[in-house]
């Protein structure tokens, strides 16, 4: 019974700083390594007179103050936010009342001071009891004789570890906002996306199913009165039904691209957790599909590189479009060196090529990466082949037989 109640007593609150740490997907324990400082309890006595310090007093108050200590501490992170500011005062009063015999009991005043950021209190109320602390602490240091150097340093050296953790704990707090916010923009995005592909299967699909029963109701009754009318409207519901399952297929096709504006703005997610600033140019209006899902893919490829490998801080990627040619342009400027066959680089090679395009990297060492991808569109490809020469065939009577730009052919 008392173990399942020891048990119970060490589970962490919902709303406790381990369940918090948990959820983000950290270690539970991860909070654990500020009991590091908890060192100096062991260090102070050699302010004290040397290893002379290191007396039975010493070894007593230590033997039956640290336990609490570090009961209390593991309280504060498994206890609800709105209960922390009492194990930290728990804290205080284990100083409090042992100061006198043993100075080394100052590092739980820090901790209790440091420890009243982990309350769910506004901060004008954590302020007042900081400062309260520190008043009783000044008190009883100058009523028992502590030197004047420590009356000043503890309360500065206490408010100043404060400060730095409620920075911290801010930062914190603005972290996850901005992941709440980047989860519910990806949630939004995600139900237009539905929508948009609920209402354009239903008019796809609509009248085109409705077409096709109309036709299937008149070839049944024309089957007994009328074969051959039956056939036709068979034949042609079958026609209706193929272009429908081309159409299908083609909007799937369109919902399975990648789109560049999409591709972007996941990069640009991607980069900032890896710490890197990523500027954007702005996109031209329209790309032919093949072209920019094409692009999409080798942009994803490039950033990918550039968070696992290029140990960047900034990245750059300009799309434009210039006589008839796509010109992607992807900068960062991280280490370098990056050889022209590796992290990824042989399949963005391939897929450009298979567009009609060429890629270029330059990666001096120390001095970041450069690529840059021009992709002929399209039209720009048709109206190259139509200005070709004709190949005329050996033995043949037209010259259209063949077309191969920019070659002769000597008969």
């Amino acid at each position: 019974m008392i173990s399942a109640f020891i048990a119970r007593w060490f589970v962490p609150a919902s709303d406790s700083g381990v369940a918090d740490d948990i959820r983000r997907g950290k270690s539970p324990w991860a909070d654990s390594i500020h009991l590091l400082w908890s060192a100096w309890i062991f260090i102070t006595p050699l302010f004290n007179g040397g290893l002379s310090g290191y007396n039975l007093t010493w070894f007593l108050f230590t033997l039956g103050t640290y336990p609490v200590f570090l009961l209390l501490f593991a309280k504060i992170q498994l206890a609800p936010r709105r209960m922390t500011r009492f194990y930290a005062l728990g804290m205080a009063i284990l100083c409090f009342g042992t100061m006198r015999w043993y100075p080394s009991s100052l590092s739980y005043f820090i901790y209790a001071c440091v420890m009243l950021s982990h309350g769910r209190m506004r901060l004008r109320a954590q302020v007042i009891q900081l400062l309260l602390l520190n008043a009783i602490y000044v008190a009883l240091a100058w009523r028992i004789g502590y030197p004047l150097s420590l009356l000043a340093i503890m309360p500065i050296t206490a408010m100043i570890i404060y400060v730095i953790v409620m920075v911290e704990q801010a930062h914190k707090e603005k972290d996850v906002a901005l992941r709440l916010s980047q989860d519910e923009v990806r949630r939004l995005a995600a139900t237009a996306e539905r929508e948009r592909i609920g209402r354009d299967l239903h008019d796809l699909l609509g009248h085109t199913l409705s077409l096709i029963t109309l036709k299937l109701e008149l070839s049944r009754k024309l089957f007994d009165r009328d074969h051959e009318a039956a056939r036709r409207e068979l034949e042609e519901a079958e026609r209706v039904a193929r272009h429908a399952l081309a159409e299908v297929r083609s909007a799937v096709s369109g919902i399975r691209a990648a789109d560049i504006a999409a591709e972007l703005a996941s990069a640009r997610l991607l980069l900032e957790s890896s710490a890197v600033h990523l500027d954007c140019g702005p996109l031209p209006p329209s790309l032919p599909a093949e072209v920019e899902r094409g692009l999409a893919l080798v942009l994803r490829e490039a950033v990918t590189n550039i968070a696992r490998h290029a140990r960047a801080t900034q990245a750059r990627v300009v799309l434009a479009v210039e006589d008839g040619v796509a010109r992607l342009r992807i900068d960062d400027n991280g280490c370098g060196g990056v050889d022209a066959h590796g992290n990824g680089l042989s399949g963005m090679r391939e897929r450009v090529r298979a567009l009609g395009g060429t890629l270029r990297i330059e990666s001096p060492r120390r001095q970041g990466t450069h690529l840059c991808i021009e992709v002929p569109l399209p039209t720009a490809r048709l109206q190259q082949e139509l200005t070709a020469e004709p190949v005329v065939a050996e033995g043949a009577a037209d010259p259209a037989v063949g077309w191969l730009p920019n070659r002769r052919h000597a008969t």
